[in-house]
């Protein structure tokens, strides 16, 4: 068990950010990273084709014999993570929303705390519902969300840097500063590859909160308290599929990651895997 590889699936590119945080805390873990990029994006389908995009990637990286799958996509941890507990219930899953919220909740200091993510993750609340429940309802917390779809196709065209990107930031984030919050939650995982630009819009009163990094933390702490952290001290393997565009995937990973992908295939959907019912289920 412990020499299996972790799982990390994604509508595309952006939860190569999850998988460099992951990678960051854990060098010795074997990773493997599906991004269905046939399918992306999946913040504009309904959450009952996202649960269904969800249960086959993850039925795809259960194939890969992965110990523990990380939904690296907020939209799918939104709409998604029901269906795939109820598919999958004796198998470790970790969305991106249960450990941003956390991570808020730790970082604020005044309990005003904005969420900034796709339309679909917006619209779930599911950022909303975490947040309180973190704060276990000892304070009053006020929460803003705001929708920023211009994010990630700037991000994927190289923008993270210009002034267009900066003109977009001041557009979406300016409303915010108004409402006094000093914790923001980047609710996608191709925020963080923005994370100048938004950190400038909003100033140095407001801390960033990247759900990859807090989603990367309890990965570690989920594997190190069930004793599943792989023994071997030599680096972990990297193995990256995807379902289409695997051209255009190998381009854009490049600048998500700092290097380039190696081992890249593409992936047939589908595969109808077994029961896993060994092993516990992650929070």
């Amino acid at each position: 068990m412990n020499t299996l590889p972790i799982g990390i699936f994604d509508s595309g590119v952006g939860g190569l950010t999850v998988l460099r945080a992951v990678r960051e805390r854990l060098p010795a873990e074997h990773l493997v990273y599906l991004g269905d990029t046939a399918r992306v994006p999946y913040g504009n389908k309904s959450p009952a084709t996202v649960a269904r995009y969800a249960v086959e990637d993850a039925q795809f990286l259960l194939s890969k014999g992965v110990k523990m799958i990380v939904v690296a996509c907020n939209t799918a941890s939104a709409l998604a993570t029901p269906a795939l507990r109820a598919q999958f219930p004796a198998l470790p899953i970790l969305g991106m929303i249960g450990p941003g919220a956390r991570a808020a909740v730790a970082a604020t200091r005044n309990y005003c705390i904005g969420v900034i993510a796709t339309a679909a993750t917006v619209g779930s609340g599911a950022y909303e519902t975490r947040i309180r429940e973190a704060a276990a309802d000892a304070v009053q917390v006020s929460i803003v969300s705001k929708a920023c779809p211009l994010f990630v196709p700037l991000v994927e065209e190289g923008e993270t840097e210009s002034e267009i990107a900066r003109l977009v930031a001041a557009k979406y984030l300016t409303p915010l500063k108004a409402d006094r919050i000093d914790t923001l939650v980047l609710g996608c995982t191709h925020y963080p590859l923005l994370k100048h630009v938004i950190g400038e819009a909003m100033g140095p009163g407001v801390t960033l909160v990247d759900s990859a990094e807090a989603a990367a933390a309890e990965t570690a702490h989920h594997l190190r308290e069930g004793g599943m952290l792989r023994a071997d001290v030599g680096p972990g393997e990297e193995h990256f599929y995807v379902t289409d565009a695997a051209r255009r995937f190998h381009g854009i990973a490049e600048a998500f990651l700092g290097y380039a992908p190696g081992h890249l295939e593409l992936a047939e959907l589908g595969v109808i895997v077994g029961d896993r019912s060994s092993v516990n289920s992650a929070p």
